[in-house]
């Protein structure tokens, strides 16, 4: 059972709070946001690229990458499932768990949809001076409905509709009634895919993720926490040597559309007053963390006779801002319409520097229903 002060469960809906709770408190640069899941990856392919995927094309699990990929898939259908144990080195019981697919329609237009299942397991909350407020079992969901089309031969636009559910705690706590919280967001995704017939050249992607309201915890109208919006633009090159050999780089650049949280009283009035639209464009300021915020996931992916994959990655954002270093491995290998691919986290860093999620593995499991 995870012990952790009421506080950062409910401002950073507790996966943020216990990523690094210590050096949030030191170093106000660090943007904070409600169910921050909806930034965790489920699949087990882009977990082994240090969650590259903008431009990678993710079957079933484009609708959390780039919904827009979906139409250039070489399968006309495709489900998969995914389970993530959260936060294993530190003897902890949660987990992410995922369902989720495509169809396409015709050659031109594409349907998905994927539910995100967020198990915390148990929480003794205690107060900031250490006193014991009892325990929760906080539980998080998000169920996410994709559409997208082509633009052109190369060119395709998706759109993704999510609901979020997110019940931390319930009942009166220190005086305060809460309540679970809920929210609405929108995708917006560009993919370009400049393949050729033997599957070698260029692809790249630019998405709009989370795009939506807030969300509130209690009835507190003044204290609604922003949900992860973020733009993410990425770009891949495969090189296909021979018929039975495929080698794709890939690189993702994330900058998350929040502004920090300040550690002042009237900074936080501020911060809780600005509109959803305008935090967007905010957080390129230095109350965002500019340029300094962006994210980088560096990424490479082997594979044989489709049929073997081998993958790594690195995961990078300034120290500055709250990021820890990520390398990450993984291998995937097919079966006639069956893919298991599996990924590690490998641990990174020491002190505060370390990765809370070192030693991670996911595992993901997909079917496909049909060629083109």
């Amino acid at each position: 059972m995870k012990k952790i002060k009421f506080t950062t469960l409910i401002i950073a809906s507790l996966a943020a709070g216990v990523y690094n709770p210590v050096r949030a408190q030191k170093n106000l640069n660090v943007a904070t946001t409600a169910v921050p899941f909806l930034r965790i990856m489920p699949d087990a392919r882009s977990g082994g690229m240090a969650n590259a995927g903008i431009a990678t094309g993710g079957g079933a699990y484009s609708i959390f990458h780039n919904m827009a990929a979906t139409v250039f898939e070489h399968n006309a259908a495709a489900v998969s499932v995914g389970y993530t144990p959260w936060m294993a080195s530190e003897g902890s019981d949660s987990y992410l768990a995922s369902v989720n697919g495509y169809k396409q329609l015709d050659e031109n237009k594409a349907l998905s949809g994927g539910l995100r299942y967020f198990n915390m397991g148990s929480v003794s909350l205690s107060d900031d001076q250490g006193a014991s407020l009892g325990n929760a079992m906080p539980r998080e969901l998000g169920l996410d409905l994709g559409y997208a089309m082509k633009l052109g031969n190369k060119l395709s636009l998706g759109l993704t509709v999510r609901y979020v559910h997110s019940k931390l705690v319930s009942g009166s706590i220190n005086g305060t009634d809460y309540k679970a919280g809920n929210a609405f967001g929108a995708d917006i995704s560009l993919f370009h895919n400049g393949l050729d017939s033997r599957g070698a050249g260029f692809t790249w992607g630019a998405v709009l993720s989370n795009l939506g309201s807030r969300i509130s915890y209690s009835s507190n109208a003044g204290r609604k926490d922003f949900i992860p919006a973020n733009l993410g633009i990425g770009a891949a090159y495969t090189a296909a040597p021979d018929d039975q050999n495929r080698i794709k780089f890939s690189v993702d650049v994330n900058k998350l559309l929040v502004p920090v949280l300040p550690g002042d009283s009237l900074g936080i009035v501020d911060y809780y007053s600005k509109s959803v639209t305008s935090s967007w464009f905010k957080s390129f300021g230095g109350d965002g963390g500019g340029v300094k915020s962006l994210q980088y996931s560096l990424a490479a992916e082997y594979g044989f006779d489709e049929r073997f994959f081998l993958r790594a990655g690195y995961y990078y954002q300034a120290k500055s801002t709250g990021g820890q270093p990520a390398f990450t491995v993984g291998a995937g290998f097919r079966y006639s319409i069956a893919d298991i691919d599996i990924s590690y986290l490998a641990p990174s860093g020491g002190g505060l520097d370390r990765n809370p999620l070192s030693n991670t593995v996911r595992v993901s499991l997909s079917f496909a229903i049909g060629k083109k």
